[in-house]
């Protein structure tokens, strides 16, 4: 390969683990980003070593990205302990990559620094703005109601991704990212660098040269992924109005650091925190480029003020409370202060009872307020092609009371937990007007969506969760401010309907699919393999080399 012995012999080789792939948009500009990244690598005496890693283009990979998630972290842990690497630069983006990324390279138990992708550009069509995934879904809806034409359509399609980076609304991407950065894993401000601004490059660079001086100190995982940390991960989420998706991805990042994180913690805090970031989509006016010049995720944290921990340690060397006095919020609209939030609490709120036992989660700030107190008959699908069905007929009987379920599309039914329960108004409803009903299922929806969607319903009902007992016309009753999601059939109907419930036959029997159906834990416990948690089994040891 044609290196010298001055080029390792005393110097730290650093791991840079690239996702980048000619089919992910989100990353397409990492390939470019490395060189900037080795070259601080090599200004601060290091060796850098790019390895590629899975990509997970998330409007690619079928069924979903959420299926590989954990196949991504046990690659990295991997990658990480069988080459000869002191440290780690982490680049990604793209919704599942930064749980994943961090979640292998916790195991690994290297010094690391996440390299986040950054936003694209803003969206743009006949001077209007658009974000990603939210106009879409807005629109598609309006043009399955016959309110715009293919030509409007397609212009839409054209000037809604203007950039390479992941989407630049509040989705799972831009969460995700500043769930790292808050949890201590960026340098300061990374995660707001659109990823078409040159400050990228040079961030790029200098998560090369900080790398190489962790190394030397030893700043390791462990050291940040604290209690502290998770709690300010947490709040800072609950804050920027974050997707959904990031319940799971929060509990199993944490869990992989040895750090229990419930259900209920996430709850109890986010009933605190208000939603300060006006970004959509649970904000109205703005998406993540407006974000980044009103002050960024720094400037979010200055307004949170002492409800962050600010001693937790980061990559930096220092507290992430260190230097926030002398930010400065830009744009207090963008932004907003504690006495001004864009929604009185964090973005989302977890549900139980006798449907959702273990948990559900629904997206208050992004959904009609009527919803949030409301009971109404089901409407039950068991699979997506049935929904279809009901969501593309125009005369289906139901009214804006009817709540539309499907069911088996959890973490085993899906498989893999598919992006389904961001499910489609019906053209039934939609020709009345209606613009939102609730919507009920064990799957996921993307971050950048919106609606009174109740999600992540645990257990999920492939493996005789309560939700496959539910029957269309069964009353479902949802009680957001006291936290409550219930079907009014009686215990006894309910006994009897479980004695005759029969489990679905195996989706996979061979392979990666069938190792996944076999270990994958449920929502509430962030769906990461039960062999990967940090209390399975004893810590793996370094290799033996001869």
């Amino acid at each position: 390969m044609g290196y010298d012995n001055q080029d390792w012999d005393g110097r730290p080789a650093i791991a840079i683990i690239n996702t980048w792939s000619e089919i992910n948009p989100c990353h397409v500009h990492l390939r470019e980003r490395a060189d900037w990244v080795k070259r601080g690598i090599l200004q601060a005496g290091g060796l850098p070593l790019e390895l590629p890693a899975m990509s997970l283009a998330e409007m690619f990979v079928k069924p979903t990205t959420m299926l590989y998630r954990n196949m991504l972290a046990m690659e990295v842990e991997e990658l990480l302990r069988s080459h000869p690497v002191d440290g780690a630069v982490l680049m990604g983006g793209c919704d599942k990559t930064t749980p994943a990324l961090v979640m292998g390279a916790v195991s690994a138990g290297l010094p690391f620094i996440y390299l986040p992708a950054g936003p694209m550009l803003r969206g743009n069509y006949a001077g209007r703005t658009l974000g990603s995934g939210t106009d879409a879904f807005k629109y598609w809806d309006e043009r399955r109601a016959g309110t715009i034409d293919a030509k409007e359509w397609f212009g839409i399609e054209a000037g809604i991704a203007r950039s390479y980076g992941h989407c630049m609304t509040m989705g799972t991407a831009s969460t995700m990212t500043a769930i790292a950065e808050a949890m201590g894993l960026c340098l300061p401000g990374a995660s707001s660098i659109p990823a078409a601004d040159s400050g990228h490059q040079r961030m790029s660079a200098a998560c090369g040269r900080r790398i190489v001086d962790m190394v030397w100190e030893d700043l390791t995982p462990d050291r940040i992924i604290t209690p502290s940390a998770v709690r300010n991960a947490v709040t800072v989420a609950m804050a920027t109005g974050c997707s959904t998706n990031a319940i799971i991805h929060l509990i199993a990042m944490a869990r992989r650091a040895g750090v229990p994180l419930e259900l209920e913690d996430l709850d109890r805090i986010g009933r605190v925190t208000p939603v300060l970031a006006n970004v959509r989509p649970s904000g109205k006016d703005y998406l993540m480029e407006d974000f980044f010049y009103a002050g960024g995720l720094r400037a979010l944290m200055k307004q949170l003020g002492d409800r962050l921990d600010g001693a937790a340690l980061t990559v930096a060397g220092v507290g992430i409370g260190e230097g926030l006095e002398q930010i400065t919020v830009y744009n207090e609209d963008v932004i907003r202060p504690l006495s001004r939030p864009v929604y009185h609490e964090g973005s989302l709120a977890v549900l139980k009872g006798n449907l959702a036992p273990d948990g559900a989660v629904i997206k208050p700030a992004a959904c009609d307020p009527r919803f949030h107190v409301h009971a109404g008959p089901a409407l039950v699908a068991d699979s997506y092609p049935e929904l279809k069905a009901i969501i593309d007929d125009p005369d289906y009987p139901m009214t804006p009371d009817t709540v539309l379920v499907l069911r088996n599309a959890g973490p085993q039914g899906g498989p893999g937990m598919p992006e389904w329960g961001m499910i489609p108004m019906p053209k039934a409803l939609l020709k009345l007007g209606q613009r939102d009903m609730l919507r009920l299922s064990d799957a996921r929806m993307s971050g950048t969506a919106f609606g009174a969607c109740v999600l992540h319903v645990a257990p999920e009902s492939f493996v005789g969760g309560p939700l496959a007992l539910l029957r269309t016309g069964d009353i479902v009753e949802i009680d957001v401010p006291n936290r409550s999601l219930n079907m009014r059939v009686p215990e006894a109907e309910l006994a009897e309907r479980r004695a005759a419930w029969v489990a679905p036959a195996p989706i996979y029997e061979r392979g990666y699919g069938q190792m996944f159906s076999s270990h994958i834990e449920q929502a509430d416990k962030g769906c990461d393999f039960d062999f990967l948690r940090t209390d399975y089994g004893a810590p793996v040891s370094e290799p033996v080399i001869f």
